[in-house]
């Protein structure tokens, strides 16, 4: 009876601990499967709602300008595929047996690629675009597609070409990503227009990326990105350099300084008689790989008079001096009889894609209210002299209600008047509390009252002081301080 009794006390004792382990199993699985989760959130592999890739290969750079326009267009990512070994133009001679010849003559060519795309789970929407070679696509593009799981996700391919089809270019890919979605492609020829390029990803209802614009507030300062979204839809910086009065080599070395001081936004105009040398900064800082062109946004204007009279060939003017492809803010100088022709002119050329966004300067509230409703596309910025002693708090809110972003030319006071500026009591005080020089603070303030800041010069040290803003805060009480110190005195005629 005792063994017994023991017997059945211990298949009693096993029961309980085996129904103890499986509630402890069952424990630690939810909590691996919370925890897993939680690293798949964090790796983004869970929300790929609407994520967008334009991914591109360009040998001579035709297909990269339609890809940065689907790219703007769509708010999406941009990834260029980038061949190990860069193709030279002897290797892309037709019918020479060079390089290309003997690659798109052979079906298992795989050319290496540097470097690759991070995250592409997080993508479900991937523009695929290519230049044709021998009637398909070249083999890099088997390459990047062989290198990448694209199940479930949906391909949109498209092709430049001076007369091919995109034909089975596009349809013999499918078979190296045969669990994707693949879309009918197009074929574009070198020159396309961003608004051609708009009206294609319309018609196939391809809507800008949703993760993009869910961050992105227009007209509101990102200061940790250090920019503002126009209403035209692209990215501003909110601090730059103004250009005004630099020539020669001194302009050169100015641009070039900035750019290697993390300056992205350069603004000048056609009566700076300085676009020339500015374009030549930019293309000699993209060719010494200090900074990308799609990285840069330069603004230029065209004055009154002759200028506005035949706005047209000016406009064709400031494209031709700068050579840089494209202009990315075009504004009209001041008010003029023919300022609403030429602004017209400019939306042309908006449509046209050669100008991306357009704007004023030096139009105030009266100005405004006559000229806004003659034009067409709206206003994307309003550039005027602004500073602690002439502020213009009545003309700042009336274009930013509008969704018109503002820019302050003179921010520090314009020559012949920055010593006093920087020597103001008042300033002085708030930049030693800090820590920072009295340009610095004034710079930060125009930044709070969501004014973007150029101010010029040609010293690199003062560049690079004139871009570390964002490491301090203004508080209430300071920027009241400043406030009260506007004489409404203004340093220009205009």
């Amino acid at each position: 009876m005792k063994r017994f009794t023991a017997f059945f006390l211990t298949l009693i004792l096993l029961f309980s601990l085996a129904a103890c382990s499986n509630r402890a199993g069952q424990e630690d699985t939810s909590l691996n499967t919370e925890s897993a989760k939680e690293e798949s959130i964090a790796n983004n592999e869970t929300d790929t709602s609407n994520n967008i890739l334009v991914v591109y290969f360009s040998a001579t750079g035709t297909t990269k300008s339609l890809a940065e326009y689907a790219a703007d267009i769509l708010n999406a990512d941009k990834y260029e595929i980038v061949p190990d070994d860069p193709y030279t133009e002897e290797d892309l001679a037709y019918y020479t047996n060079g390089r290309a010849d003997r690659e798109q003559n052979d079906s298992s060519a795989r050319p290496a690629i540097s470097g690759g795309v991070e995250n592409m789970q997080k993508y479900n929407t991937i523009l695929l675009g290519y230049p044709i070679w021998h009637g398909q696509a070249p083999r890099i593009i088997s390459t990047f597609l062989e290198s990448y799981d694209f199940s479930g996700k949906t391909i949109l391919p498209f092709c430049t070409s001076h007369s091919s089809d995109i034909g089975t270019s596009a349809t013999n890919l499918h078979s190296l990503a045969e669990n994707a979605n693949w879309l009918d492609g197009k074929r574009f020829a070198g020159g396309t227009t961003r608004e051609e390029i708009e009206r294609w990803l319309s018609d196939l209802e391809i809507k800008p990326s949703q993760a993009a614009n869910e961050q992105k507030q227009t007209g509101v300062f990102d200061f940790d990105t250090k920019t503002v979204l126009l209403n035209s839809g692209y990215e501003m910086p909110i601090n730059g350099l103004g250009t005004y009065s630099l020539h020669g080599d001194e302009c050169i070395s100015a641009v070039k300084s900035a750019l290697k001081s993390g300056v992205r936004l350069i603004d000048t105009a056609s009566a700076y008689g300085n676009e020339e040398e500015i374009g030549q900064a930019i293309r000699e800082a993209i060719d010494e790989g200090i900074v990308k062109r799609e990285e840069i946004f330069v603004i230029t204007k065209i004055y009154p008079g002759s200028d506005m009279q035949n706005p047209e060939e000016s406009i064709q003017a400031c494209l031709d001096r700068l050579n840089i492809g494209y202009i990315d803010m075009m504004l009209l100088h001041h008010p003029d009889p023919n300022d609403v022709k030429a602004y017209k002119a400019m939306e042309q050329f908006v449509k046209d894609g050669k100008i991306r966004s357009i704007g004023l300067s030096n139009w105030y509230v009266k100005e405004l209210e006559n000229f806004l409703p003659q034009v067409n596309i709206a206003l994307a910025l309003v550039q005027n002299e602004i500073h602690p002693y002439y502020q213009e708090n009545d003309v700042i809110p009336f274009i930013q209600e509008k969704g018109i972003v503002v820019e302050g030319w003179y921010p520090l006071g314009g020559r012949g008047h920055t010593s006093e500026l920087l020597g103001d009591e008042v300033i002085s005080d708030i930049a030693e509390a800090h820590g920072v020089s009295s340009a610095q603070v004034i710079l930060r303030w125009n930044l709070q009252k969501g004014v973007v800041v150029i101010p010029g010069s040609s010293n690199p040290d003062h560049i690079k002081e004139n871009t570390e803003l964002y490491h301090f805060t203004l508080s209430e009480d300071e920027m009241n301080r400043i406030n009260a110190l506007d004489r409404n005195e203004k340093h220009d005629w205009y």
